[in-house]
């Protein structure tokens, strides 16, 4: 139960230097080991603030962030990822998707990271080795054409978790729809993420899967090369508190301020994005999490803390994204995507 304590322990303590949504759920009233469920492995939804649930694009890794978006469009793509996070932490994977015949598409896929080797010690603090810290998830997707405009899709993920000598094993669904107008160029989804449980657990102790309630909106702007993004995300839970931090100038003493207002707690459920995409295949697209960066007002946060950025680029049967982001002011996140359809590169 020792070693159990310290990884738990690291977790949350990576989780909130890290800035990534542990933190967020500590602070909501409750703390997640499965909160890298809720990181794409999409460099463009990474790219427009970490969610891209109403982008319209042949891109198969965005399915993980909206299963609704797969379609028989993809034909037969190969997708890999890997994003470089803070510390010695590692996230890569490997997509594929292909078409079920004209209204229909299925997909697969394998996502591993991997926190790195940390150090550990017994209850009296001797240092007594060097333990691993890992999940991996396996998913599977499907998606059909309700209409010409309509799209649902499910995506099922199977989680394993090794942290030292313990493991637990979870199961999850996405279920996603998407709504897109393709003359105005306006999409419009809604997904429910992360339905399931804990089937395995570490110990006695039973730890939540982070499930959320999520609509987006994407929408070009007139006849211009510019595209705005809306996701409002936790639906199912409005109250959204966080404590900012100051220094009382007079004394030198930390200060802290319970943050729960009407207006605080909408934009943090809000995450904005602005596209601009003068071609089919060329884009740089900018994000802002405003509850990233008020995650981070009780560490030490900079100006770029809940901005995002990133571009995208097709050459032939290739495809390209690349995504950065510095969320603490001690180091950045990279992501990269590299794609192919298949059966465009057998043509050649």
């Amino acid at each position: 139960m020792t070693r159990l304590r310290q990884i738990y322990s690291y977790l949350a303590a990576s989780a909130a230097m890290l800035a990534i949504h542990a933190t967020a759920h500590a602070q909501q009233g409750g703390e997640s080991s499965y909160s890298f469920l809720e990181t794409p492995y999409s460099s463009h939804a990474y790219a427009l603030g970490g969610s891209g649930i109403a982008v319209i694009d042949d891109d198969v890794t965005l399915a993980g962030c909206n299963p609704g978006l797969l379609g028989p469009e993809i034909e037969s793509q190969i997708s890999f990822n890997y994003m470089r996070w803070l510390g010695d932490s590692n996230f890569a994977g490997a997509h594929y998707a292909m078409a079920a015949g004209e209204h229909g598409a299925w997909g697969a896929g394998l996502q591993y990271l991997g926190y790195g080797t940390q150090t550990a010690t017994d209850a009296n603090g001797n240092i007594t080795g060097e333990f691993a810290m890992k999940d991996i998830v396996i998913n599977g997707m499907y998606s059909h054409d309700f209409t010409d405009r309509l799209r649902g899709g499910i995506n099922i993920k199977a989680v394993a978790s090794t942290y030292e000598q313990y493991s637990a094993f979870a199961l999850a669904a996405d279920i996603g729809i998407n709504y897109y107008d393709e003359e105005k160029d306006c999409s419009l989804s809604l997904v429910l993420k992360n339905m399931g449980g804990q089937l395995k657990r570490f110990d006695h102790d039973y730890t939540r899967v982070p499930f959320d309630i999520q609509l987006g909106w994407m929408q070009r702007l007139g006849s211009s090369p510019f595209m705005l993004a809306v996701t409002a995300r936790y639906l199912n839970k409005w109250s959204l508190p966080y404590y900012s931090h100051s220094t009382d100038q007079a004394t030198g003493t930390q200060e802290e301020t319970l943050k729960d207002s009407f207006a605080s707690n909408l934009l943090r459920h809000l995450i904005f994005g602005l596209q601009y995409q003068p071609a089919d295949n060329f884009y740089i697209a900018l994000g802002y999490n405003n509850k990233t960066r008020t995650d981070l007002s009780t560490y030490q946060r900079n100006f770029l803390s809940g901005f995002s950025i990133g571009m995208g680029l097709k050459v032939k049967s290739f495809a390209f994204a690349l995504s950065y982001a510095q969320p603490h002011k001690g180091g950045s996140t990279i992501m990269i995507n590299l794609s192919t359809n298949i059966r465009e590169l057998l043509r050649r």
